[in-house]
């Protein structure tokens, strides 16, 4: 193959020019069509700790991305009114506590907690703890066996910045930008690969023909949907919420080191601080809940005046029935959609991308190839719905019709299955390297309050005093740790901070 031509820029084209520039060596040319009159979404300013993965392979300098995204530290994301209205809890990032042979740590937790006498939860989690404090470190190398040296963490940042500061990096790696706008798409008419795509015209009758074509065009799916009618899955019986209402307004308060998921009473709200702004959203249901309402309910609860008008977001959570159809690989919006509740839009661009690259066609496209890049898209985007849904079903709130439902909603079975292994013996199986780890699942079940019947066996058989005192130990040491740590604010202006805007 020669042309590798990818429809839209945003995070997902410029993330996936920057990305194959970088394997590809100026092997492929590589072209970027994006039309200026097109906005993107660009809400997407929150991820999780894989994204360091993707900054390694562009060999991006963290400081340097961080003054020019407007970027801050991310140690996890607190909840808010999720389980009942008042409760709180956060999902934070890395391990809990210490492993101790032959069950893990959670296992002792639940045992002492049976008893009265376990901490909560937060005290075993340096994530935790110093969310808490707004306190940010990154990971000491100079520490052996010590949570300041396994500190995980992830990033807030403007996507629109993001989207940009990757556009400046592609280019100079040899990426083309094409300004224009697509008004039709050519199919192969005649050959073995009849039906592929051979070109695209924009206005003008400028015609983009390539080998592998890329579809990072949003929500409308311009080549995938579009030209090759995929076909997209329908996921709003399991998540309801079809619209968001986002605006940015003024910093205020601590630069808290977590993004904030407040629910409300058809919906939640985000919040997402950056160094120049905080990034709010509010994702609700419209068939609970008016446009006036829901636009009404997050202006009334911002920390700062408003830097714009708010901006109306319409979305069908789901995916597309394949996300790699003939020459046309969707990627980010275009092959589908979860709403951003734990942040995983941005990584599901990242995990697409490393597929494509570990299936990086030739020109033949064998199906062998695409059938399994298609079985791991799937498996991705299962996964992560599942974990989402987990949050809406496991709630205890009647303040609305909207809960109600989705407590008593059938879920996925392999997600029923996860909750009955935990209501069980506090058991969380991780299958088949799923992005979101017995950690993850763990924080989400316990902060919703569903409570195991029993705890695993084999951790009882160590005495009470002996099980008591080895969280005692943990729970002193993350404290120690904790206490150590810089401010967060603080941290950011010695290290990375970006000019004013």
């Amino acid at each position: 193959m020669n042309q590798v031509v990818i429809v839209g820029g945003g995070t997902a084209g410029w993330m996936a020019a920057a990305a194959l520039a970088t394997v590809l060596k100026n092997r492929y040319r590589i072209a970027v069509i994006e039309s200026d009159e097109i906005g993107t979404v660009g809400v997407g300013e929150a991820t999780i700790p894989m994204i360091q993965r993707f900054n390694r392979l562009l060999d991006i300098d963290e400081d340097e991305f961080l003054r020019e995204t407007q970027g801050t530290f991310k140690l996890g994301i607190e909840f808010v009114d999720w389980g009942r209205i008042g409760d709180r809890y956060m999902h934070g990032f890395g391990r809990i506590g210490r492993d101790l042979w032959p069950v893990g740590f959670e296992q002792y937790w639940l045992r002492m907690r049976a008893v009265g006498r376990a901490a909560p939860l937060d005290s075993y989690s340096i994530a935790r703890m110093a969310s808490q404090a707004n306190r940010f470190t990154r990971p000491r190398s100079d520490i052996e066996d010590s949570p300041l040296a396994e500190i995980a963490y992830a990033y807030h940042f403007d996507a629109s910045l993001y989207a940009r500061y990757l556009r400046r990096l592609s280019e100079r790696l040899g990426v083309v930008r094409i300004e224009g706008k697509i008004v039709d798409t050519v199919l192969r008419s005649e050959g073995a690969t009849a039906g592929h795509v051979e070109a695209v015209v924009l206005e003008g009758e400028r015609r983009i023909e390539g080998d592998l074509f890329i579809d990072c065009s949003g929500f409308r799916g311009l080549l995938i949907e579009q030209a090759l009618r995929t076909g997209y899955e329908d996921w709003t019986h399991w998540l309801p919420c079809d619209r968001a209402w986002a605006v940015p307004c003024e910093s205020a308060g601590p630069l808290t080191p977590y993004t904030r998921a407040t629910a409300h009473r058809a919906g939640w709200q985000w919040r997402i601080p950056l160094q120049h702004r905080i990034g709010n959203g509010h994702v609700y249901a419209s068939a609970h809940m008016s446009d006036d309402e829901a636009a009404a309910i997050l202006m009334a609860r911002l920390d700062g005046a408003p830097l714009a008008e708010p901006r109306l977001i319409r979305f069908k959570t789901g995916m597309r029935r394949l996300a790699w159809n003939r020459n046309v690989v969707a990627i980010g919006l275009s092959s589908g959609f979860l709403e951003p509740l734990e942040s995983t839009s941005i990584h599901l661009i990242q995990s697409a991308i490393q597929q494509l690259i570990d299936f990086f066609p030739d020109r033949g496209f064998e199906a062998a190839d695409v059938d399994e890049f298609n079985r791991q898209s799937r498996f991705n985007y299962e996964s992560v719905r599942d974990f989402v849904i987990l949050h809406y079903h496991l709630n205890q709130r009647d303040d609305s019709e909207f809960w109600k439902r989705c407590a008593q909603m059938a879920v996925p079975a392999t997600l029923a299955e996860k909750i009955r292994l935990f209501q069980s013996h506090g058991r969380v199986v991780r299958f088949n390297n799923e992005l979101f780890s017995e950690v993850g699942w763990l924080q989400v079940m316990e902060g919703q309050n569903l409570v195991p019947r029993r705890y695993h066996p084999l951790a009882e058989l160590q005495t009470d005093d002996a099980t008591h005192a080895y969280l005692e130990t943990v729970r002193e040491v993350i404290a120690k740790c904790v206490a150590v740590m810089p401010d967060h604010a603080a941290y950011i202006a010695q290290h990375c901070a970006a000019k004013p805007m």
